[in-house]
């Protein structure tokens, strides 16, 4: 475990998390005042010298996220946390909730006095339910203690946070949709523009952030930005809290610095494939995310050097598959969960993933047409360049990579054998 680190997640375990007074004791609530007393400007220079790449998958530039909402005008604006957290094999936002959710408090505060807000919103998945009553807690808390609600710490900054929950739809974990679920629509994508930093909330300016993004703006603003920096690599600076699964021995949510290997993180940290089986595959960023394969452990865990494998970071989930899974099965039950959790709002996506699915159950009976598999690339392609929203566009990564590092599974090699 000594690849570890404990940057994000330094006061997990440190602290009663249903307790603000356990939580000052070790010097809670610090980032917040050193917060009060930067300007906006100042913070967002902060944020954009830390580099901190957008947490929940999309990963876009934070610091020019806050720059961006801070210049839009007006006197009302929203912040949201998203803890929808629907991707499959990710759970490192409830850690962060679960052990340390006043510091999540803290960024969520940080963020709405950058960028000029009142109001902030917790959409929390409908499978954390049991985190409600701690969240509450710590809300309620905090503004008995000053830390929220009005002229919080005498700075004649007033900021008050709701916490609303979902209904359990994956949709949701898109910014447009979870706007749309908050007001009490069903949940599907809005059309752009007007963009939601403009236009989000019940039509008021909104910025929305990821749980382990706002933990890590309460993080650098309380030690500074050099000590974030200190870790990673120079092109992906700082921390990343993974979410480990799968057929590995020691499977959890551990925040490593950027930089590791695939093969350190499935090996070292995770303790390797148990009971003697050999790696099959590993899917990186949740079911959106992409595939690989044992010949690209050594790859190192960062933006760039996945990006050149065609890997994502995604939301920092890394399943583990060993060689008891056929892929093609594995896919399947990708495709399964697609087909439930697509809204049905547009064609590529309500259609694409239907013809999909039966092109992949004919794969894993072996009677596919000698076409199939063409057609279910040209359909991939059509959903990741048309469809509506992230969730269509990336609904076949899965089967496009697996294809890429398993072409012999889908009988490409067979076929090229044949030609000759």
């Amino acid at each position: 475990m000594s690849k570890t680190v404990s940057i994000i997640t330094e006061n997990f375990g440190k602290y009663d998390p249903s307790s603000i007074d356990s939580y000052l004791s070790i010097g809670g609530f610090s980032a917040v005042k050193k917060a009060l007393a930067m300007s906006s400007g100042e913070i967002i220079e902060m944020t954009k010298k830390a580099a901190v790449k957008g947490r929940g998958g999309a990963a876009y530039d934070t610091g020019r996220k806050w720059a961006q909402a801070a210049s839009v005008q007006g006197d009302d604006k929203v912040v949201i946390c998203n803890a929808d957290e629907g991707e499959p094999c990710t759970f490192k936002d409830r850690s962060i909730i679960s052990q340390d959710p006043f510091r999540l408090l803290e960024g969520m505060i940080i963020a709405g006095y950058t960028v000029g807000a009142k109001n902030g919103y917790i959409y929390l998945r409908e499978e954390y339910r049991h985190l409600k009553p701690l969240l509450l807690n710590a809300i309620r808390e905090s503004t008995e203690k000053g830390y929220l609600g009005d002229n919080i710490l005498g700075s004649g900054f007033s900021f008050h946070i709701h916490l609303y929950s979902g209904a359990g739809a994956y949709v949701c974990g898109e910014g447009s949709t979870l706007i749309e679920s908050i007001e009490g629509k069903s949940g599907r994508p809005r059309i752009k523009p007007p963009f939601i930093k403009e236009c989000g909330l019940f039509q008021l300016p909104t910025l929305v952030n990821n749980v382990e993004t706002l933990a890590i703006a309460a993080t650098f603003i309380q030690h500074g930005v050099e000590e974030y920096l200190s870790h990673g690599t120079p092109d992906s600076p700082g921390t990343k809290i993974i979410s480990l699964a799968g057929n590995v021995k020691n499977p959890g949510a551990y925040e490593i610095p950027f930089g590791l290997t695939l093969r350190e993180i499935i090996y070292d940290i995770g303790g390797g494939i148990p009971d003697g089986h050999e790696l099959k595959l590993f899917q990186l960023g949740g079911a959106s995310g992409k595939v690989g394969d044992a010949s690209i452990l050594d790859t190192p865990y960062t933006y760039e050097a996945l990006a050149k494998q065609g890997l994502v970071v995604g939301s920092g989930g890394i399943l583990v598959v060993d060689d008891r899974t056929r892929v093609i099965d594995f896919v399947k039950s990708v495709q399964d969960f697609f087909i439930h959790e697509s809204c049905g709002k547009c064609t590529p996506c309500r259609e694409g993933n239907r013809q999909i699915a039966k092109i992949i159950d004919r794969f894993v009976d072996g009677n596919q047409h000698q076409d199939d598999l063409q057609t279910a690339e040209r359909f991939a392609n059509i959903m990741k360049n048309c469809a509506f929203c992230g969730l269509g566009e990336t609904a076949q990564s899965t089967l496009l990579s697996a294809i890429n590092h398993f072409p012999e599974e889908f009988g490409l090699e067979v076929a090229a054998s044949e030609k000759h």
